[in-house]
C-alpha cells in the first residue's frame, strides 16, 4: 500500500508537502483546484514505468494513455523550465525484503525492511532554445532501512552520472579493473547496466527496481466518463486486467471471472461468492435493482446480454432499459472485487450520474473492499454524500479514522494548496473549510429573505 507521496512543481502544485495516504484516500475541492493533477502524477509514473521505451524519461501520454499531459512545458509549475519536477513515493512491501552482502555471506542478511521510499527529480535540459530541449533525470534514490542508493547527475556532461551510496551498513565494492562515470539511467527510476558491471555486490539493487515496478503494476484506473450500456456484448474469452478507462471491459471481466471459477471472500465467517454474485448483491443493497445476470443469447455462443429486474414484481429487462446509474456504477463495483487483493485503485468521480443515496452506499462498497480485500482506493470527488457516509461509519466505529485520509484542495494566487481534514474518533471534521460544498446556510438565508420580501410586496400591493 502507498503510505505517502509528495509532488513538487507539477502543474498547479508548487509543493504538496507530505501527503499521507490511507486505505481510503479522497480529494475534495472546487473545480480546477488541482484534485485531478494529484492522480495524474501517479498515472504518469505508472505509464512511464510500463513503457517499452526504456530511454524515455517520462511518458507524458497520448490519446491512448491513462493520462495525456502534453509537453513537459505544460506540466512544469508556472511553465518555469528552470524548476525541477519532483516526486516522492513511500510504500509498504507485501513481504519483508532482505539484503545480503555477497562479499560477506556469513553476515547475511545485513538489513531487512517492509518499507521502501523512492524519490526523483526531473530537469529540463535545452540546447539553445528551451523548446528544443529534453527532460533529463537530475537524480533519483531508493531509501531502505537507513540506506540510500541512487544516481546523481554530474555537471561535467549531459549523460554522466555518479552512483549514490549512503549509509554505513552496506557499501558497494568496485569490481577490479572497472571504473568510469555511469551512463544515463533507464527512465526515471532504473539503474544503468554499468552499476551491476562496476560493482561486485550491487545485485540487490534490482530488487528495488522490481518492487517499484510491481507497485505501479498493481495500480488500476477508472476514469470519470464511462461507456453507455449495450444491448449485447461479444466475448471471445478475453481476460482483461481491469475495466478499461471507461469501464468498457466490465462484462469481459465478469465473464472471465465466472469462467475461471474465481471466488471472493466476503468477510470472516461468510461464504465465498463469485464476482457476479458479489456485484449483484451490492446493486441490490444500493437499491438500484432486484437481480442481475449476464447470460448468453444462444447456448454456446459468444454474444451475451445483461439482464436485470428493477423490483421483485417487475419484468426482466436489459441493462439498457433501466436507469443510467446502474451501468455507471457497475464498473466501479466490479473493479473493487476483480483486481488482485492488495491492489491500489485510482478513481475519478466514481459517484457521477448516481442518486445521492447511491453515492452514500458507494462509500460502503469502498469500506468493504478495503477491509475484505486489502484494496487501497484513491479518489477525487465532489460528493458530499459519499463524505457524510464515511463520517457516519466512523461514528458507528465500523471504520477507524486512521483508515481514511480526506483532503480539501483549494486555489490560491501562487497555485493549489492542500488541507488535510482532521477527523476525531466520532467522524467529526474539526477544521471544516469555509464553503466546502458551497454556502448552504447562505442559500437558505437568501431564500428566506427573498420570500419575506415578496410577501411584503404582495401585502403592500
Amino acid at each position: 500500500m502507498i503510505e505517502n507521496i509528495r509532488i513538487q512543481n507539477f502543474k498547479s502544485w508548487r509543493d504538496t508537502g507530505n501527503i499521507r495516504l490511507a486505505p481510503i484516500t479522497a480529494f475534495f475541492g472546487t473545480n480546477s483546484s488541482g484534485k485531478t493533477s494529484l492522480l495524474q502524477m501517479l498515472l504518469m509514473l505508472k505509464q512511464t514505468t510500463e513503457a517499452s521505451d526504456r530511454a524515455m524519461v517520462l511518458n507524458l501520454g497520448d490519446d491512448r494513455s491513462l493520462t495525456n499531459l502534453g509537453a513537459f512545458q505544460e506540466v512544469i509549475h508556472a511553465h518555469d523550465l528552470k524548476s525541477m519536477l519532483g516526486c516522492q513515493v513511500e510504500w509498504t512491501l507485501p513481504k519483508l525484503l532482505k539484503i545480503s552482502d555477497t562479499n560477506n555471506p556469513e553476515n547475511s542478511p545485513i538489513v531487512s525492511s517492509d518499507r521502501l521510499r523512492f524519490e526523483t527529480n526531473i530537469a529540463w535540459e535545452h540546447a539553445g532554445l528551451p523548446e528544443r530541449g529534453r527532460a533529463v533525470v537530475q537524480s533519483f534514490a531508493y531509501h531502505f532501512a537507513n540506506l540510500q542508493f541512487g544516481m546523481q547527475r554530474l555537471s561535467t556532461g549531459l549523460n554522466d552520472y555518479k552512483l549514490v551510496n549512503e549509509g554505513t551498513r552496506l557499501k558497494l565494492a568496485r569490481a577490479q579493473g572497472r571504473g568510469g562515470p555511469m551512463q544515463t539511467p533507464t527512465t526515471y527510476f532504473g539503474l544503468p547496466d554499468e552499476v551491476r558491471a562496476f560493482y561486485q555486490n550491487a545485485g540487490f539493487l534490482a530488487d528495488f527496481e522490481l518492487a517499484f515496478e510491481t507497485l505501479f503494476k498493481n495500480i488500476y484506473y477508472l476514469g470519470p466518463l464511462r461507456e453507455y450500456p449495450k444491448r449485447q456484448y461479444a466475448w471471445a474469452g478475453a481476460r482483461p486486467t481491469d475495466m478499461g478507462q471507461r469501464g468498457e471491459r466490465v462484462v469481459d471481466a465478469l465473464l472471465a471471472s465466472r469462467d475461471s471459477g474465481a471466488y471472493i471472500q466476503s468477510g470472516a465467517g461468510n461464504r465465498l461468492l463469485g464476482l457476479e454474485e458479489r456485484v449483484a448483491i451490492w446493486l441490490k443493497e444500493l437499491g438500484l435493482i432486484e437481480s442481475f445476470e449476464v447470460r448468453p443469447i444462444k447456448a454456446g455462443g459468444n454474444l451475451f446480454q445483461v439482464s436485470v429486474k428493477r423490483t421483485r414484481q417487475s419484468s426482466e429487462v436489459l441493462i439498457t432499459d433501466v436507469g443510467f446509474g446502474v451501468s455507471q456504477i457497475l464498473p466501479v463495483i466490479t473493479l473493487c472485487y476483480y483486481v488482485p487483493a492488495g491492489s491500489t485503485l485510482i478513481l475519478e468521480q466514481p459517484e457521477i450520474h448516481l442518486h445521492p443515496s447511491v453515492q452514500m452506499g458507494l462509500a460502503d462498497v469502498f469500506i468493504d473492499a478495503a477491509k475484505s480485500r486489502n484494496i487501497q482506493i484513491i479518489l477525487e470527488s465532489h460528493s458530499e454524500h459519499l463524505l457524510r457516509r464515511l463520517q457516519r461509519r466512523m461514528a458507528e466505529n465500523t471504520m477507524k479514522p486512521d483508515n481514511a485520509a480526506l483532503y480539501f484542495c483549494a486555489t490560491e494566487q501562487a497555485g493549489s494548496v492542500l488541507n488535510e481534514l482532521k477527523l476525531d474518533s466520532y467522524g467529526n471534521i474539526t477544521n471544516w473549510p469555509p464553503d466546502f460544498f458551497g454556502d448552504e446556510f447562505g442559500e437558505i438565508a437568501a431564500m428566506s429573505e427573498a420570500a419575506l420580501d415578496r410577501r411584503g410586496k404582495q401585502e403592500a400591493g
